[in-house]
């Protein structure tokens, strides 16, 4: 008997080793190996996507967007509809005075508002201090301290755009992803080096380096280590990499090793991930609803050791943000540093109070669940590099900037230097497409020609580009030096809504309770900034929705 097994594990044995040298059998008969001494690429081993630094998976799901308790004020806005969200990641706590100034410290020393050509790159992305002002306040110490004070490090930033947050969302994305190589060593520090200056062109860009490597660094291959081993066959004669010399091949999107992109949650993911029904899910059906990010029906905590604490930072009454000396009821006055209340059953933290976050959505009174009901978000514009007469994909300059005019003054580059330049499709790209038929998006179905009463005709036969909402309009002016000059919108309006306008959600810490209801919505222009709307960033998930994903059933064999 023993014999038997040991004959049975041998010949298992044997052929696991020979599986292995030939490789998987593809549908075509070739090997890895085969493929790997052929030039081609072959599978690469993924396990699951790691969890980003400071975040949380929030694993997907249907639920209902919107308010299901009681209008009180009536103004439908949030109308309940049913969604589907994916899978994505969440920042845990909001960005705070700390990761925003190291971000703000990268920009200065690689764009030197002492160069003529960067001289507004720096500026334009540093937060509105002076949102603490008030005609009828003395707030004046918080313009100048809490910004960049220890005492405020872990306090969410505030006095941040939504232009300037989502810029944010894709340096991180570029900083994660550099630091991934550095500890791979495929990419040397690039601060501790001498033979770089670290301004303008030397910085590392995702896209830029998936596209080409050589587009950065002056083509100076010298600052890349030893790159992933090829699985190719050295040809006979073949010189070997000199010392010193890059070897191996750089990294692709389809080694799995780069993070997604960061960027701001769409308004359903937020409100998901807010809400966390999945505290109150028994099997595959959800028992009550959820007023608040926790349980219950109230504000205070229900614990022995914190009973009658607050939940979260916000306006208690008229007059009152933090209770009697003595016996603070929230422990803030302003803002609190970041996790000083309990997270939800994601893990997240301050999802009601402390301050309201922007997200990636265009506002609307209405969303429309006939549009789409998996994973909703208004604002798309679909976009492609911009290529040159040679053929080439086209990077931005870094010796000439061009530079846009926001509506408030505020001048932001038109595009970063080292990045890819991306221009809208056209209807050329679009033809024949069910699924989308034109680059601009975001007034689809409320505000472009379709919503109208001109529906039967082509935008381009227009005088004047249909408008469904009566909102400013702030006319650009050349002033000296070609620098747009701004004035005020001297016609009747009666609304903010536009395409320009942004959502942002929760509760704040100059909120009353009302607010603190994942479900109530807000908005403002996306270029303006208040003492009270921080943000957070979050990214997709690749592969399965779970964790715990279920693995392929057995082949049958015959």
């Amino acid at each position: 008997m023993k014999l038997l097994k040991l004959t049975v594990f041998t010949v298992a044995l044997i052929t696991l080793i020979s599986c292995g040298k030939t490789g998987n059998t593809s549908l075509t008969g070739w090997t890895d190996r085969d493929k790997a001494a052929a030039g081609f690429s072959t599978p690469q081993k993924f396990k699951n996507q790691k969890t980003p630094a400071g975040m949380v998976l929030v694993e997907g799901g249907t639920f209902t967007m919107g308010h299901v308790q009681d209008d009180v004020i009536f103004d439908w806005n949030t109308t309940p509809v049913k969604q589907q969200v994916r899978s994505f990641y969440m920042d845990e706590a909001e960005v705070t005075n700390q990761e925003y100034i190291f971000y703000l410290e990268w920009t200065e020393r690689v764009f030197p508002p002492h160069n003529e050509n960067y001289k507004h790159i720096f500026s334009s992305t540093l937060p509105d201090t002076l949102v603490w002002r008030d005609r009828l306040g003395s707030n004046e110490f918080l313009t100048e301290t809490y910004l960049r004070h220890p005492a405020y490090a872990n306090y969410p930033v505030v006095g941040v755009s939504w232009v300037q947050a989502t810029e944010y969302c894709k340096w991180r994305g570029d900083r994660v992803n550099e630091k991934i190589l550095m500890d791979r060593g495929i990419l040397k520090n690039l601060f501790v080096l001498d033979s770089l200056s670290i301004e303008g062109r030397d910085h590392f860009v995702t896209d830029t380096y998936l596209l080409n490597p050589r587009y950065m660094f002056d083509g100076d291959s010298s600052i890349f280590n030893k790159g992933l081993p090829e699985k190719r066959v050295r040809k006979r004669g073949e010189p070997r990499a000199r010392r010193g010399q890059f070897s191996g091949r750089h990294v692709k999107t389809s080694d799995g090793i780069f993070l997604p992109k960061f960027r701001l949650p769409t308004e359903s993911e937020w409100e998901f991930a807010a809400k966390s029904l999945s505290e109150n899910r028994t099997y595959n059906e959800l028992r009550g609803r959820k007023k608040y990010p926790w349980n219950g029906r109230y504000t205070r905590n229900k614990e022995k050791k914190y009973r009658g604490d607050q939940l979260a930072n916000f306006k208690l009454g008229k007059g009152d943000y933090s209770g009697l000396a003595g016996w603070s009821n929230d422990g803030a006055d302003i803002t609190i540093q970041v996790r000083s209340y309990p997270p939800n059953a994601y893990g997240l933290y301050d999802m009601a109070g402390n301050v309201a976050e922007w997200v990636a959505d265009v506002y609307r009174p209405i969303i429309d669940t006939e549009a789409n009901d998996f994973n909703y978000y208004r604002g798309n514009v679909f976009s492609k590099p911009k290529i040159n007469r040679e053929g080439r994909v086209v990077i931005a300059d870094y010796t000439t900037v061009d530079y846009d005019t926001l509506d408030n003054g505020r001048i932001i580059p038109a595009d970063r230097p080292g990045n890819i330049i991306y221009v809208p499709i056209t209807k050329r790209d679009a033809f024949m497409r069910n699924n989308y038929e034109k680059s601009y998006n975001v007034d689809y179905k409320d505000g472009d020609i379709a919503s109208t009463r001109e529906f039967e005709k082509d935008e381009e036969d227009l005088d004047v580009s249909p408008r469904m909402y009566n909102h400013p309009v702030i006319p650009k002016i050349l002033g000296e030096g070609g620098m747009r000059r701004q004035i005020y919108d001297d016609k009747i309006r009666r609304t903010l809504v536009s395409d320009k306008t942004r959502v942002y959600k929760g509760g704040s810490w100059n909120d009353r309770e009302y607010w603190l209801d994942p479900a109530q919505r807000r908005y403002l222009p996306q270029y303006s900034a208040t003492s009270y709307i921080g943000f957070r960033c979050a990214m997709d998930r690749v592969g399965p929705m779970r964790v715990d994903k279920r693995s392929a059933y057995p082949k049958n064999k015959k």
